[in-house]
């Protein structure tokens, strides 16, 4: 496929975005749990996913008591935009504010439109999970971080996308995930799969087994934590093993982790790489076919 070379890709300095994306992160879990709790179930949990914008990361339309509600973070303007087609719409400035005073904002202007959703109060994915009404550790909000970050997260979506139109099999959308913070892509098989052993830190069981049952070949780009301070593009296959680690991969500053059972490939190498979306996009390809390389993938059926 034909990718036209694009030279604005921005910067992640994670120590520069660390604070922003951490509070971030917290914000997206709120408004990622509302979604859960209003949306019909889909499989795999796709319903509870965040989406791409022009201007940031939506909710999409959610049907509600006979009505429409939307929740979008705007990253141009600073703003979190609460949209219904029964009231007026309201907006939250984004700015330094605890996760507590974001929680609390939130709530109080959806329930001033008749909007009421309880959600679990606490984040997933995380350990320590402070419950938000208590975290005013998280605070800090730049502009400039959050505007990169989406930015970022903008120009990887279009790659996603291109990628996810040669494969005619089931495909998830390209959907940001707020549990892990991680903007991703799956393909399956159309085979059942293991039971998954889960082992995500407060994540059910049984939610991780749904999400596996099935063979998998996934890809993402995650912008880090204070475990793992790098932004980086993962690839994985589910079940997998030895051998996938094995497989010659594109391009040469790709890496295979023996510890995660994933291949890595820097955000920097692509950012600052003569032709990003080439880069990239020759990362999706080639580690899904290390997957379909050990499995029994019907090629055939599943691609153009």
């Amino acid at each position: 496929m034909s990718l036209k070379q694009s030279s604005d890709w921005p910067e992640l300095n994670f120590t520069a975005i660390q604070p922003t994306l951490e509070t971030l992160h917290q914000w997206i879990q709120i408004v990622g749990k509302i979604r859960l709790r209003t949306m019909p179930w889909q499989n795999h949990s796709w319903h509870t996913a965040l989406y791409i914008t022009p201007k940031g990361f939506s909710t999409q339309a959610i049907s509600y008591q006979e009505r429409m509600f939307q929740l979008d973070f705007d990253f141009k303007n600073h703003e979190l935009l609460i949209q219904s087609s029964e009231a007026e719409k309201l907006t939250i400035a984004l700015k330094p504010k605890t996760v507590a005073d974001f929680y609390q904002e939130l709530f109080e202007k959806l329930s001033s439109i008749g909007i009421d959703v309880k959600i679990h109060s606490a984040p997933n994915e995380m350990d320590p999970a402070i419950p938000f009404a208590e975290n005013t550790v998280n605070k800090s909000y730049d502009p400039t971080a959050a505007n990169a970050i989406w930015k970022a997260m903008l120009k990887v979506n279009c790659v996603f996308n291109k990628f996810r139109s040669e494969f005619i099999g089931k495909c998830s959308p390209v959907h940001l995930f707020w549990g892990a913070f991680d903007l991703a892509v799956t393909r399956f098989s159309g085979n059942p799969a293991p039971l998954h052993p889960g082992g995500m830190p407060n994540m059910p069981l049984e939610v991780m087994q749904e999400a596996y049952s099935q063979e998998v070949s996934s890809a993402g780009f995650w912008p880090g934590s204070k475990d793992s301070p790098m932004p980086v593009f993962y690839a994985y296959a589910y079940p997998s093993d030895s051998k996938f680690g094995e497989q010659k991969v594109a391009p040469s500053e790709a890496f295979y982790s023996p510890e995660m059972g994933e291949f890595f490939l820097k955000y920097e190498n692509v950012q600052k790489s003569a032709n990003p979306e080439k880069m990239l996009f020759d990362f999706l390809q080639t580690t899904y076919e290390a997957a379909v390389n050990i499995s029994d993938w019907n090629r055939t059926k599943l691609e153009k």
